[in-house]
């Protein structure tokens, strides 16, 4: 599994790192996606499929 984000779209809206926080986070002054582990295992694969369907500007790709 590999997952890649867009930053440039991203709202900050921080549903990816509440969602899967040991692949997502947030920068802290402008709350922009920081992918943490492009190549997460597979155990995570359930909390990255949420992250992407519940992101609200469509900025998480997982291939």
């Amino acid at each position: 599994m590999k997952v890649t984000v867009d930053r440039d779209r991203c709202i900050g809206a921080g549903l990816c790192a509440l969602t899967a926080p040991e692949v997502f986070d947030q920068e802290p002054e402008e709350a922009i996606v920081l992918l943490l582990d492009e190549t997460p295992p597979e155990t995570a694969r359930h909390a990255v499929e949420q992250a992407v369907d519940r992101c609200p500007a469509g900025v998480i790709q997982l291939h």
